[in-house]
């Protein structure tokens, strides 16, 4: 069990704020972190590693991290981290990345193997693609079989098919260990794929805590289907009006009234439903 109450003074987004934080985490738990920039997500995973202050208490297994007395020092949290930027030694290969951690080599052979790494453990970080990288990165912060594993956005700058192969070995790995995850991400098809739970903060505080398909998979009245996106432009066409909206990686069409006309305004957050439940899918 992982106890979290802890404060900090941030500058967010919109200017001054106070990241206020009170929850208890299950062992085993895989937790996605969401909300809008600024909102206080990467600063959390910071504190949780002790890489920044904060007020408080932390307390994992009933050992304590975080009090008015004592801030356990990072490196005696026991913690894996990944970061967007893979922070890969460039002067160790794959396989000395690992063992700088733990000298355990039947665990680094075990961690390549499940990332299909083998091949490569004595390549040099420099001929690694993006993918490749993360899952050194990975396959590090678990080397030292941590309470805790935190992800900040590991998977951002990848590619759709590389992202959804790499959340698969996370999902592998995150069972297999048994490891308590924490992770940031504002990916909707990721957070419902690894995550059992998902915190929503919006300036610095907890706004919605549920299970994925609750947070995520939101519809109004009798809507059986709703998007969100973010108004791009309208155009008119003869006697009607078509929004262009952005959703995700697509940008679709919608006929819209005179009177929704007046009331919309570009580059503002819409939601896209429909009522029909009939619908289509393709491969």
């Amino acid at each position: 069990m992982i106890k979290i109450n802890i404060n900090k003074q941030l500058h967010g987004a919109s200017g001054a704020m106070n990241l206020d934080v009170n929850l208890d985490i299950k062992q085993g738990d895989f937790v996605a972190l969401s909300g809008l920039s600024g909102s206080g997500k990467t600063t959390l995973l910071r504190i949780l590693a002790g890489l920044e202050e904060a007020h408080g208490d932390i307390r994992v297994d009933k050992k304590v991290w975080l009090n008015d007395k004592l801030t356990l020092p990072p490196q005696k949290r026991e913690i894996g981290f990944v970061f967007q930027d893979y922070a890969l030694f460039s002067n160790m290969s794959v396989e000395e990345n690992l063992l700088y951690v733990n000298k355990d080599k039947k665990l680094s052979n075990h961690l390549l193997e499940i990332t299909q790494l083998k091949e490569l453990s004595k390549r040099m970080p420099s001929s690694l693609s993006g993918g490749q990288k993360q899952r050194v990165s990975l396959c590090r912060a678990l080397m030292n079989k941590p309470k805790l594993l935190l992800l900040d956005e590991p998977l951002s700058a990848l590619d759709p098919s590389m992202r959804t192969k790499l959340q698969n070995e996370i999902l592998a790995l995150h069972k297999e260990f048994n490891t308590t995850t924490i992770m940031v991400s504002h990916d909707p098809s990721e957070i419902y794929r690894l995550s059992n739970r998902v915190l929503v903060l919006d300036n610095g505080k907890i706004i919605d805590d549920g299970n994925a398909k609750d947070i995520l998979l939101k519809t109004q009245g009798s809507a059986k289907f709703s998007f969100e996106g973010e108004l791009l432009d309208i155009i008119k066409v003869d006697v009607i009006h078509i929004a262009i909206i952005s959703i995700g990686q697509q940008l679709v069409e919608v006929v819209i009234s005179n009177d929704e006309v007046k009331n919309l305004k570009l580059g503002q957050k819409v939601n896209v439903s429909t009522k029909a439940f009939a619908p289509s899918i393709t491969s």
